[in-house]
């Protein structure tokens, strides 16, 4: 793939709470580092996603008497994953990962503001009504080609990814340069199924060495 004037570089959620010894760390999550700063030379379009949860964000676990991080609850919006506080908005745990080359970045998304809706997606709120935005800055740069990295997997790049294809781009996401959490199930990981899902929805998969 050799990035041109209609792609742009998604960059989802490295941040220092998805890091090692982060509030919600991804298994070596601070190993897309390097890659996605490489990545980002190639491409004249790059976009940033930033999770900036209130305090007290209903995704929290702390936030329901007698429930724990990883558990699930049943909301107004359907079913909800809870996790330890992360990612508040202004603090240490939100800010970009360490060494993260953000100057190039045209756009900085933020998601997960509002305290009774969380946000997986750099396109969709998971109410599945509230629209960033993102989709309708993309077009109007004629962006046509979503190229996904960051954090996780199977999650937040998952979602992302799914929601490009479903406003209409074209979506890659390089693997080996995303880190996923990999939440054990009857079926396998989370991670083999994510993939599984956008192998389905027709996004590409791709590697870092395949960019010229």
């Amino acid at each position: 793939m050799t990035p041109g004037d209609t792609d742009l570089l998604l960059v989802i959620d490295v941040q220092v709470d998805f890091l090692p010894g982060g509030a919600l760390p991804v298994p070596d999550g601070d190993a897309v580092v390097r890659p996605i700063n490489g990545l980002q030379a190639r491409f004249r379009h790059i976009a940033l996603t930033q999770d900036w949860h209130p305090p007290g964000h209903v995704s929290f676990a702390s936030r329901h008497p007698g429930r724990a991080p990883f558990e699930t609850l049943r909301l107004v919006g359907g079913e909800q994953a809870l996790w330890p506080d992360h990612c508040v908005q202004g603090s240490p745990g939100a800010a970009f990962a360490p060494g993260l080359d953000t100057a190039r970045a045209a756009l900085v998304v933020r998601k997960g503001l509002q305290a009774g809706v969380d946000s997986y997606s750099a396109f969709l709120e998971a109410d599945r009504t509230t629209r960033t935005g993102l989709a309708g800055a993309l077009r109007e740069r004629g962006i046509r080609r979503v190229v996904l990295c960051g954090l996780a997997t199977d999650f937040c790049v998952l979602w992302s990814a799914l929601d490009a294809r479903e406003a209409g781009f074209e979506a890659w996401v390089v693997e080996d340069a995303v880190a996923g959490i990999d939440v054990p199930s009857s079926a396998g990981g989370s991670v083999a199924a994510a993939w599984a899902r956008m192998e389905a929805a027709g996004i590409g998969r791709i590697g870092t060495a395949d960019f010229t």
